[in-house]
């Protein structure tokens, strides 16, 4: 088949491009070639802005499209509408943050969408990246009414994962000593290695499936003890948890999410980590294994240079503060 991938020269879409040309697709990139330009030769790139040059599209035919990179919706609109002629099946990478809320586990592709006021904003913020992404799945769907396919992942993690959520626990274990660790080994977390979200993708073109699917992991539900004691089995390391309460972490401004990745307070949404799969799971969605997955974040992680900063996780000074007066 012929694709064409709106990015796929980072992350997810690494990961796309590769699974498609294992598959034997051809590929076509568009992106601005700011981010790891060469990163695939032998596929066909066109630079250019998604606002501005999709006229480098034009008198093109691909059976599909990709779209990795669609924040704002009057964006996603344009290059839908540019698209509708000459694509047969757009696919968009959403999010599980289109929800309404995360009161409660289980929440499925029918549960209520979040809304937005102002629906010409174009800032990302923690109130309008949710409704803003809802209303750029309303723009695919209206140009793509039949062959639209939305899939929305939660936590997307593996080689090349530039937000650090996943990797600062591999890394941390690794180091060894005291690890601090929230409320208990039985906060239930979800996340998705980027290869099972892109061979589910590519799988769905192939088929011409359309429809909505979280793409959320593992199979069965996982608890942040599982995923501590394998990053501390992958690893070797001695280490040692020290569970914090929600009080404590609350009291000492420790940031669920970015602080103490992969962990919401049950005061803001646990159903967040408890997204359910089961529709995804019956249209063939499968994943890596956490053992897998913790052993080729930590390999990746460690080719990395020795002043990477990290963009999530507890600094050493930070932590070893909040042990010392965990401890007290």
């Amino acid at each position: 088949m012929n694709i064409l991938i709106i990015g796929g020269t980072r992350f997810v879409g690494r990961h796309l491009v590769e699974a498609a040309l294992a598959r034997g697709h051809q590929i076509t990139l568009l992106n601005r070639g700011k981010s790891n330009p060469g990163v695939f030769p032998q596929v066909e790139s066109i630079q250019g802005d998604r606002e501005t040059d999709l006229g480098k599209l034009a008198d093109r035919i691909w059976d599909a499209v990709i779209d990795t990179c669609g924040y704002f919706p009057r964006i996603v609109g344009l290059s839908a509408q540019a698209l509708k002629d000459s694509v047969t099946q757009y696919v968009f990478i959403s999010t599980v943050s289109v929800y309404a809320d995360f009161d409660s586990a289980g929440i499925d592709e029918d549960y209520p969408v979040g809304t937005i006021e102002d629906e010409t904003v174009e800032e990302i913020t923690e109130t309008s990246y949710g409704p803003l992404k809802v209303l750029c799945e309303k723009a695919v769907q209206a140009a793509f009414p039949e062959t639209a396919l939305i899939i929305r992942p939660g936590l997307i993690v593996g080689p090349h994962d530039p937000t650090d959520r996943f990797t600062y626990w591999p890394l941390r274990v690794d180091r060894g000593g005291d690890v601090l660790t929230p409320v208990g080994p039985n906060e239930p977390v979800q996340f998705i290695h980027a290869r099972d979200l892109a061979d589910f993708t590519i799988k769905h073109i192939e088929e011409k499936t359309s429809g909505i699917f979280n793409a959320v992991g593992p199979e069965k539900p996982h608890r942040i003890g599982d995923l501590l004691e394998t990053c501390k089995r992958i690893s070797g390391s001695a280490v040692n948890f020290v569970w914090a309460s929600a009080d404590f972490i609350a009291e000492n401004n420790v940031a669920a999410w970015s602080e103490l990745p992969m962990w919401i307070p049950d005061s803001e949404g646990s159903g967040l980590s408890q997204v359910s799969n089961a529709r995804a799971r019956a249209a063939g969605l499968t994943f890596m294994p956490s053992e897998e997955i913790v052993r080729e974040t930590l390999t990746w992680a460690k080719t990395r240079p020795a002043d990477h900063k990290m963009r999530a996780g507890l600094d050493a000074a930070r932590e070893a503060e909040l042990l010392k007066k965990l401890a007290a």
